[in-house]
């Protein structure tokens, strides 16, 4: 018996004409649909006049304990497709897991791409989009915010948040405090939606005036200008850090060069020094 092929389908953001014409094709198709809400997948599929089919609930408290069962299902020759309640499956989406099972025991998976909250915001946030870090949610609030959003300070790159309403004000504190009240940035909210919004401006700007804080928001930062970029000292006491939380030299030297935007290979030089005991 063929194996059956585990389809991960993007789905609509918020326009349904975002749809296309081969996830449409995939989603009438297959013999089930694994999707986080079976309620919101079944009222997709009557918008967009596809013949439901028996859909699967997988997210992220359950996807562990379901994901053997999807797996028996495809060695049984059923095509499935995997869905997220918005746009593409797997980021900041559940699907990982079963992602990974599905490629570790051989079978085949197969990408049907479309809309992403993350390239949507980016192609019109009029940020430079060579190099960008897509972060997804940060910690929510308190030290942990501030610690991971510092690890970012020196980042060259668009960095690129998914933010709740409700924590939209505690991330622009932290945001202006940390990397400046005149760093560039947007606040994209509701995209695609009726009530679609771009608000483009400085850090200190969009803290004194966010705009209507309701609805899905995508929170873009333009990355640290060169004189941003750590000196020798700041460069060698992240390595320094990271040596001592067990990393190896050349581990240190990438992790120091992403969270600074320093140099890898000055980094990787630093690590070495302090490794053999000798100064930076």
């Amino acid at each position: 018996m063929t194996d059956g092929t585990l389809y991960v389908v993007a789905v609509p953001i918020g326009n349904l004409e975002d749809i296309t014409l081969r996830a449409q094709r995939v989603l009438s198709a297959v013999d089930r649909i694994a999707c986080e809400d079976t309620r919101r997948t079944g009222k997709l599929l009557e918008l967009l006049g596809l013949e439901r089919r028996p859909l699967v609930s997988l997210y992220d408290h359950n996807e562990a304990r379901r994901t053997p069962m999807i797996l028996d299902a495809l060695r049984a020759g059923e095509d499935i497709a995997l869905v997220s309640d918005a746009g593409t499956p797997t980021i900041s989406d559940p699907g990982f897991k079963v992602v990974r099972a599905a490629i570790d025991a051989g079978l085949p998976v197969v990408p049907v791409p479309g809309v992403s909250a993350v390239t949507t915001a980016l192609s019109v946030a009029g940020l430079p989009t060579d190099r960008f870090r897509f972060v997804g949610f940060p910690p929510a609030k308190g030290k942990a915010l501030r610690d991971a959003l510092s690890g970012l300070a020196g980042a060259a790159e668009t960095l690129v948040f998914y933010v709740s309403p409700h924590g939209l004000g505690r991330f622009l504190d932290a945001a202006e405090s940390i990397f400046g009240a005149e760093r560039p940035a947007v606040i994209a909210r509701e995209l695609t939606k009726a009530f679609e919004e771009f608000r483009r401006g400085t850090l200190g700007e969009l803290r004194a005036d966010p705009g209507v804080v309701r609805g899905e928001i995508v929170v873009l930062v333009g990355g640290a200008p060169p004189e941003a970029a750590p000196d020798a000292a700041d460069l060698e006491a992240v390595v320094a850090g990271l040596l001592a939380d067990g990393f190896a030299p050349s581990k240190a030297a990438r992790e120091a060069a992403k969270r600074t935007g320093g140099s890898r290979d000055a980094a990787y030089r630093i690590a070495v020094a302090l490794r053999s005991g000798g100064a930076g």
